[in-house]
């Protein structure tokens, strides 16, 4: 049942992604990704305010709870999981390891999209 909930919170997170980032992005002329900016500060503050609430006293099943947070958000922006995640890191007093992973998460990601491109120019498929 936990699969199930999980797969159909992150469908429809991605199909919420899709729809709001080509709707906030058709409303600017800018190529600037303002949409995908838009999506990604939305489910930071989704996931803080969620995981928060369902993490308390609030009784919810934890099924919902991956509903909401790993299928929907996820589905929605990984990018809020990130920011979660860092602040999780902050809250232990961990600060070393959340400017690692914000450091390793932003250089890293990079740099393998960067590689990704290269290899597949590399290999003539783009």
């Amino acid at each position: 049942m936990r699969f199930l909930l999980i797969a159909a919170g992150g469908g429809i997170g991605a199909l919420l992604r899709f729809a709001l980032t080509a709707w906030i992005q058709r409303t600017t002329e800018d190529p600037f990704p303002v949409g995908t900016v838009a999506v990604n500060v939305l489910g930071c503050l989704l996931i803080g305010f969620l995981g928060t609430v369902l993490a308390g006293s609030t009784p919810v099943r934890d099924e919902w709870r991956f509903f909401a947070l790993v299928g929907l958000l996820g589905g929605f922006t990984t990018f809020s999981t990130f920011g979660y995640e860092t602040i999780s890191l902050l809250n232990f007093g961990l600060w070393e390891r959340a400017l690692a992973n914000v450091a390793l998460s932003n250089v890293l990601g990079l740099i393998a999209v960067w590689a990704g491109y290269r290899l597949a120019h590399f290999a003539n498929l783009g």
